[in-house]
């Protein structure tokens, strides 16, 4: 089926989000080469499902999330800018059509970000541990990320269902 390419502008619901996530993961790579010559050689690498850490590694390890950072961010962007590539009902039509790709990018838009806010944190709280300012990212940390990521998956399903 054919689907028009339309040049939609962001909401301002979009650039906030933008505005958040952005702005945090940049603060937390900022932070961390702040701190950077206060760091042991060893830092925690891995943690498991109650925030304990399970793994110690080298402290360039650092930058593992922030690449996957980037590189989600990037990449997540591109798909934000193409909603006619994304999946859609077959009840798609001209009347409808910028509704759904409104929904959709608002979705890609909040996981992204999310996204972005948790590897901030995680990444934060890294560098806290290794300092000796905490001892783990927290029991609740899991559960966070897991309800963080599935609800605007669930809204943006339920906002889908309320397209006519």
């Amino acid at each position: 089926m054919y689907r028009p390419i339309l040049k939609l502008p962001k909401t301002t619901y979009e650039k906030i989000w933008d505005y958040i996530g952005g702005g945090l993961f940049v603060l937390s790579i900022l932070y961390t080469f702040v701190m950077w010559g206060k760091l042991p050689e060893e830092i925690p690498a891995h943690f498991n499902g109650a925030g304990e850490v399970d793994r110690w590694g080298s402290k360039i390890e650092l930058f593992i999330l922030p690449l996957i950072g980037i590189f989600l961010w990037i990449f997540l962007a591109v798909l934000e800018r193409v909603p006619h590539t994304h999946n859609y009902p077959a009840r798609l039509n001209e009347s409808n059509v910028e509704a759904f790709y409104l929904n959709s990018r608002k979705i890609l838009n909040e996981v992204k970000n999310l996204c972005l806010i948790l590897f901030a944190a995680i990444s934060f709280q890294m560098v806290r541990i290794a300092l000796g300012e905490a001892e783990s990212i927290g029991w609740w940390f899991l559960p966070i990320v897991l309800i963080g990521t599935t609800i605007p998956i669930i809204k943006g399903i339920v906002a889908t269902t309320k397209i006519k």
